[in-house]
């Protein structure tokens, strides 16, 4: 019986199925479902760190960070850039700082 995932995997995961005398049925995606995609790999990526707390994960969430930002025509130069540029103007997050709230 098929195993059933209809889900967005790293390029060579095809391969390795392969390898293991199994056989994948895949197809490929572009434009907006691509991107619809990556968000929902993200979504799982992020997930996956947060169940586990492996610090592994966060390698997940950055490639598929960076294929999104390759959805945009940024390259991961430019996407470091904006994220410094950020981190100028409103900080990191290195403190630990809790905004409470904010009173009038």
């Amino acid at each position: 019986m098929p195993r059933e995932y209809d889900k967005l995997v790293r390029d060579g995961i095809p391969e390795i199925i392969r390898e293991s005398d199994e056989e994948p049925v895949t197809h490929t995606v572009d434009g907006e479902a691509y991107r619809e995609r990556l968000r929902e790999k993200l979504d799982e990526e992020v997930a996956e760190y947060h169940e586990s707390g492996d610090p592994e994960e966060l390698a997940d969430v950055l490639e598929v960070v960076a294929a999104l930002a390759g959805t945009h025509d940024l390259s991961e130069d430019e996407l470091e850039a904006m994220r410094e540029a950020k981190a100028d103007e409103r900080g990191r997050f290195e403190d630990g700082v809790v905004l409470e709230a904010v009173r009038e």
